[in-house]
């Protein structure tokens, strides 16, 4: 197990085509990046931006970090073994974790999916005055089309890079316009808690530490393995996307801090911070920033389908393999069922949050431990397991998942 695990840590990409190769090596790590960074991630950092300044961009450090260590994990399990995630998982703890884990992320998605529906349908809806339900369908159906191409990983990964860079290009841009302050970005690096913060923090940690987000990465990355042999497997290669999704994260708060803050303006949805930028810098940073929107919302329409779709189709025995007609017609079950509730409701309905809130207080925590112990069994992983400061800083996470779970638990069933 070591002599290939270590064979397939140090595996060098082919020389030619540098630049394919290195984004083929980086697949997996910006996929998740996308996947994470919604249309609820831009409402939050920017709700955040708006209501304390630059006060709480240290967040963005912290749940990054967190970040970097589980989708670290689970890109290690992705290299050490041809065994799926869930499997392993079975077979330290049984069918039934296997089972719950599987079917309870696959409900979480479709649960949360008609807000990235949404998302998509208004940015384009908004950008060209035409009904949000008409891109809706339009961008469902590409999504969905995407699910008939022979190799499924690779249509993924090229859309995911192309709308990363989108979403680069269009906040970066709309940065450029705001002229934040510099002092203001590095008194925010100190931690602090604004009083009246404390919902925005955990809401936003609970998001962008996205441990059901972190796990699918040992699927990306065995999928390549599949795929793309030739290229590279090391587990580092996940830290740009999580550094993408920190940089994308922190770009839209200080966006907001700079603009927003100052003048009181309030933010309750993604669209309302393009709408809050058109008075101030004209139409063209709206536009930028609704561009931004739609990558966001498209990527995770696709990516969120993907995962719940995955992990659903490993609990059923298919091993998870993006290949399996099994696994795409799963993924298409979400899609649809996301853009038949966005066109029936217009966002996703209160009891449908509830519902996947639930699921997630008692699934989540569940997901983190199992994935610690797997990357740390010396069985599985050889020489790939955990390092003692990865195992110190996962349980350092785990606390933190366990008590956000806790604070929801308390909020939903008590408050």
């Amino acid at each position: 197990m070591e002599n290939t695990t270590a064979a397939l840590d140090t595996a060098q990409a082919p020389p030619k085509g540098k630049l394919k190769n290195i984004l083929q090596a980086v697949g997996p790590g910006l996929i998740t990046a996308a996947l994470v960074f919604g249309p609820s991630k831009i409402t939050i950092t920017s709700m955040m931006g708006a209501q304390y300044g630059y006060a709480l961009l240290w967040l963005v450090v912290v749940a990054i970090f967190f970040m970097v260590i589980f989708t670290n994990m689970a890109a290690r399990v992705g290299i050490a073994s041809d065994e799926s995630l869930l499997t392993l998982i079975g077979r330290k703890w049984g069918n039934a974790a296997r089972i719950a884990i599987g079917f309870g992320v696959f409900l979480v998605c479709a649960s949360f999916q008609a807000g990235n529906s949404t998302g998509t349908g208004i940015a384009i809806g908004e950008a060209t005055n035409t009904p949000a339900w008409i891109w809706i369908i339009v961008f469902n159906m590409i999504a969905l089309a995407m699910l008939f191409f022979k190799t499924f990983y690779k249509a993924l990964q090229n859309i995911m890079i192309l709308l990363i860079v989108l979403m680069l290009f269009a906040f970066v841009a709309t940065l450029l316009f705001c002229e934040p302050s510099a002092a203001g970005i590095i008194g925010g690096l100190a931690p602090s808690v604004p009083a009246g913060s404390m919902h925005l923090i955990i809401a936003f940690t609970a998001s962008c530490f996205s441990i059901v987000g972190a796990i699918y990465q040992a699927y990306l990355v065995q999928e390549r393995k599949r795929l793309q042999p030739g290229v590279s497997q090391r587990s580092t290669e996940s830290l740009p996307g999580m550094v993408t999704l920190g940089f994308l994260s922190a770009t839209v708060m200080i966006c907001a801090a700079a603009v927003l803050y100052s003048k009181n303006i309030p933010v309750k949805s993604a669209s309302d911070m393009a709408r809050a930028l058109e008075p101030i810098f004209g139409h063209f940073a709206y536009a930028l920033f609704l561009s931004g929107l739609f990558g966001a919302s498209f990527s995770s329409l696709i990516g969120n389908a993907a995962l719940g779709g995955t992990l659903l189709g490993d609990a059923l025995g298919h091993g998870g393999r993006l290949q399996s007609g099994v696994v795409r017609a799963l993924i298409g079950t979400v899609m649809t069922i996301g853009a038949i509730v966005a066109i029936a409701f217009g966002k996703t309905p209160l009891q449908l949050i509830v519902f996947a809130q639930a699921i997630t207080i008692f699934i989540v925590p569940f997901i983190g431990v199992a994935l610690y112990f797997v990357a740390s069994d010396r069985n599985i992983m050889g020489s790939l397991r955990n390092s003692r400061f990865v195992s110190v800083a996962g349980a350092v996470g785990l606390l933190i998942l366990i008590s956000l779970a806790l604070n929801s638990a308390y909020t939903l069933f008590f408050k």
